[in-house]
């Protein structure tokens, strides 16, 4: 047995919907007659009575109910396939993309590259930068940011919310000054500080359970570039306390290792922004579910 026609499988799908050959054949555009040939023929390749039919009522016999079970995920999946093939089609355009500089230099590109050999027609303009992207204001489609967005003009996607920063430094200096297992030991070592404009991130909090620890933290190095701050850490130059996400590429190929593991950093949840615009662009949408998908992929980690 051998189904030779696509077309053969619709009517039955909306044959079983509508409950009328006339019905069915009108909503496919095509004849009455037609559609009863193609009925026949799709009976005759199964070798089953797919429906019971009288002058009144049509209804699916045992054999029709067992075979709708199995040809509407095939069509179904035909239709995606379909959807997908067109869309990577008109999926192109300029698309440009603000993004932290860490998280940017050391996972969204990768994917980026993935993403544009997918759909090719699609140009990629990148804001590799920390400061916070008005993208009511400025030409920019979306935007990947921590924490939760103060504008609520914007649309806000939760990609990481799980996300947190952790303390961390390199092998040789855990091996050099030890371990670390209290949050307050921190007073005694190193710190690497992030700073952005005028603020200075030297305050580090921590909890564990109902615990939480506070502690302002001082070191001699201090950037207002985050990868500056990460890669003093690899150095062996101090301890840095950045989102996981950021560093987890680093954590997975021993250039850090991660300090009082007991004790959780701040939560530093991922957002993707975009403009509150009914109309937004179709490129703009497949590249917001891709990265979704990307970071449901990575949740298991966090």
């Amino acid at each position: 047995m051998k189904i030779k026609y696509i077309g053969d499988l619709e009517l039955f799908v909306r044959l079983t919907e509508l409950k009328s050959l006339t019905a069915a054949a009108n909503s496919l555009d095509i004849s009455a007659a037609v559609a009863s040939v193609s009925l026949k023929r799709l009976e005759a390749e199964l070798g089953v009575l797919l429906f019971v039919r009288t002058t009144r009522h049509i209804r699916l016999t045992k054999d029709g109910e067992r075979f709708l079970a199995y040809c509407r995920p095939v069509l179904s999946s035909l239709q995606e396939a379909e959807q997908e093939m067109a869309s990577s089609h008109s999926v192109s355009g300029v698309l440009q993309i603000s993004m932290p500089s860490d998280l940017g230099r050391h996972v969204l590109m990768r994917w980026m590259d993935e993403f544009q050999d997918r759909y090719p027609s699609v140009s990629v303009r990148l804001q590799l930068t920390d400061r916070i992207a008005d993208i009511v204001r400025q030409p920019v489609d979306l935007a990947l940011r921590y924490g939760v967005p103060p504008d609520s003009s914007m649309v806000a996607i939760p990609l990481a919310q799980s996300n947190r920063r952790v303390l961390c430094a390199s092998p040789t200096y855990v091996k050099q000054h030890g371990q670390l297992e209290n949050p307050s030991e921190l007073t005694d070592r190193n710190c690497l500080v992030y700073m952005r404009g005028e603020d200075l991130h030297d305050r580090w909090r921590f909890t564990r359970g109902t615990e939480e620890i506070d502690v302002r933290v001082k070191g001699n190095r201090v950037a207002d570039d985050s990868d500056a701050v990460r890669r003093w850490a690899i150095d062996g130059h101090g301890i840095c306390y950045r989102s996981y996400l950021d560093v987890s590429a680093d954590i997975a190929e021993g250039r850090l290792v991660t300090l009082c593991k007991n004790w959780d950093g701040e939560a530093a949840p991922l957002y993707l922004l975009s403009p509150a615009r009914k109309q937004i662009s179709a490129t703009s949408r497949v590249l917001r579910e891709y990265l979704q998908s990307k970071f449901n992929n990575m949740s298991a980690s966090l």
